[in-house]
């Protein structure tokens, strides 16, 4: 496969990103939600996969708030994660993925959650969140409610409930 590169989404792809998510879910979605979070400025970061000069990937985040709000903890929502059916499985989701917790990372943030496939996330260093003290504020099943530390030590035993942007609710 020819090589990836992994860069900001600009104005120009975001045609494309509403097309990759809708495409990839298979429906709208999860397109309406990034374009939502979009549209009222709550995107902590956006990266797009390009392969020859067209997106194929896309990976968001969004802040999320951690209640009780007794400390600063700087958190975000990763999702969604998608990648066009006729390049998956060919490690496109894994280099976002990684791009995005790394710019994450140097971004300040100390914890990342996502609601996602207990079987997929774990190789990148999440953990379900509930034994780690932190619940979620919608219906989401234990195997799929998943935490990571971004700095070590960044929940210190804190324990709370994730809020997330409105339009997020139930997404997932």
């Amino acid at each position: 496969m020819p090589m990836i590169s992994i860069r900001r989404e600009t104005p120009e792809d975001i045609e494309t990103i509403h097309d990759i998510n809708e495409r990839a879910f298979g429906g709208k979605e999860e397109a309406d939600i990034v374009d939502a979070l979009r549209d009222r400025n709550k995107v902590t970061l956006s990266l797009v996969a390009v392969l020859e000069e067209s997106a194929v990937g896309h990976i968001l985040f969004s802040p999320v708030t951690v209640e009780p709000a007794s400390s600063s903890l700087q958190a975000v929502a990763l999702g969604p994660m998608a990648v066009l059916p006729e390049f998956q499985r060919k490690g496109i989701g894994s280099r976002l993925v990684h791009a995005g917790l790394e710019e994450c990372r140097t971004l300040g943030h100390e914890i990342v959650v996502l609601v996602g496939h207990a079987d997929y996330y774990p190789r990148f260093g999440f953990v379900p969140a509930r034994p780690r003290g932190i619940e979620c504020e919608f219906e989401a099943p234990d195997e799929a409610w998943m935490i990571l530390e971004l700095r070590e030590g960044a929940l210190g035993g804190r324990r709370g409930t994730v809020k997330f942007q409105p339009e997020f609710q139930g997404a997932g």
